[in-house]
């Protein structure tokens, strides 16, 4: 399917490994060029020439915390005015509820929600003047079904969803959709890390830690970063315009939902 992508400008943040990368590598093979960032210059750059070499569009590569508003000025000014913006960013540690003070939930809050919130504000208006612009977050299955360590997560995601419930509805006039992508467990260096703090707790092997896991999702797999990123793709598509405000779980199942 030609997803009507070809020309467009896509930043897309934490976008050197994992989740992030499976969207900018699927958006390039769509024919976009690229702003990618993330905090690791090495990796960054290694990711850029890589699907600079596989798909033949221009990537700028921007090294900066987007976290931080010297971050985002950076990779703002190099993005100029993208008519895809794709908001990712690491998940805050593990824990439990007695184990977080009000510097955990504003740290969880500035990366998970508000990081997101001003790199929106900051790019919706051109999308406006220009009637289309397409914005997808990456955000978690913890949305829908919250996951106990993480409350840190539930916490950020939930605000950042309750944002984009009610911005959606107000760009979609203008030809600007606003969409989240839920993702469940993926093989990633996230999951791995989860993994691991399951089988140092518990004393068992990784393998058997991330076993246990694939057996609770229906597909008893992980999912991958390319089929996550073709999720993403659609959505910045042509083709997604009538779909506005919604939570698209990528998760195998996980979340038992009617709806």
């Amino acid at each position: 399917m030609d997803l009507g992508l070809k020309g467009k400008r896509a930043l897309v943040t934490a976008s050197s490994r994992g989740l992030g990368l499976g969207c900018a590598a699927a958006l390039a093979e769509a024919g976009c060029d690229l702003v990618m960032n993330a905090r690791g210059a090495e990796a960054l750059e290694a990711a850029a020439d890589d699907l600079r070499a596989r798909f033949g569009v221009e990537i700028t590569a921007v090294a900066a915390d987007i976290t931080t508003g010297d971050g985002r000025a950076e990779v703002l000014a190099a993005a100029g005015s993208p008519d895809i913006l794709v908001t990712n960013a690491g998940g805050p540690p593990p824990g439990m509820w007695s184990d977080w003070d009000r510097d955990d939930f504003i740290a969880a809050l500035d990366a998970n929600m508000l990081t997101p919130i001003a790199l929106m504000k900051a790019c919706l208006p051109a999308m406006i003047e220009r009637g289309w612009g397409r914005v997808v977050n990456i955000t978690s299955q913890s949305v829908k079904s919250p996951i106990a360590v993480l409350g840190l997560s539930n916490s950020a995601r939930a605000g950042l969803t309750g944002y984009v419930a009610g911005t959606a509805r107000q760009v979609a006039p203008h030809g600007v959709t606003i969409n989240n992508l839920l993702p469940g467990i993926h093989d990633t260096d996230r999951a791995t890390s989860l993994d691991r703090g399951v089988s140092e707790a518990r004393g068992i092997g990784l393998d058997a830690a991330r076993a246990e896991r694939e057996a609770t999702i229906p597909a008893r797999r992980y999912g991958t970063a390319q089929e996550f990123g073709a999720a993403c793709a659609f959505l910045c598509s042509t083709h997604a315009g009538f779909i506005v405000g919604q939570n698209l779980l990528v998760d195998g199942g996980a979340v038992n939902l009617t709806l």
